[in-house]
């Protein structure tokens, strides 16, 4: 497997061991010190978070099959960064700071990641079609 290839693949499954942790815990545990509205979409959310996982773990294993997921992902993880920033600038950073910048970095860093090994690894597939094609 090519290395770009495989750098996909090791942030997809670690992507997909957080997702599937974090969205499991928040599906389980809720937000049990607020309102019902505000537990039902913290446990919404979790759901989505954890079905996250599944499919991260998925595009992972059957990494040489895809494509456009891959981007889609990528987009994904990006706009929960987005989202985590705009959270950050209207109610503050939560305690302890450390750990929410570091899942903010994680998620700014880990979208450009995969998607410029992915693209590289895309590009170097097409090239080396249209020099040998089958």
């Amino acid at each position: 497997m090519p290395v770009t290839q495989r750098i996909v693949q090791v942030c997809l499954f670690l992507v997909a061991a957080i997702a599937l942790f974090g969205g499991s815990v928040q599906l389980l545990m809720g937000q049990p010190e607020t309102t019902p509205r505000l537990d039902n979409l913290h446990r919404f959310m979790g759901g989505i978070y954890l079905s996250m996982g599944v499919i991260c773990l998925w595009a992972a294993i059957t990494i040489r099959q895809q494509r456009t997921l891959i981007y889609l992902i990528s987009f994904s993880i990006l706009m929960a960064a987005v989202g985590r920033l705009l959270s950050m600038s209207r109610v503050g950073l939560p305690e302890p700071t450390g750990r929410w910048l570091g899942y903010l970095i994680s998620e700014l860093v880990f979208p450009v990641i995969i998607a410029v090994a992915h693209w590289a690894h895309t590009r170097r597939r097409e090239e080396a079609l249209r020099v040998h094609p089958s």
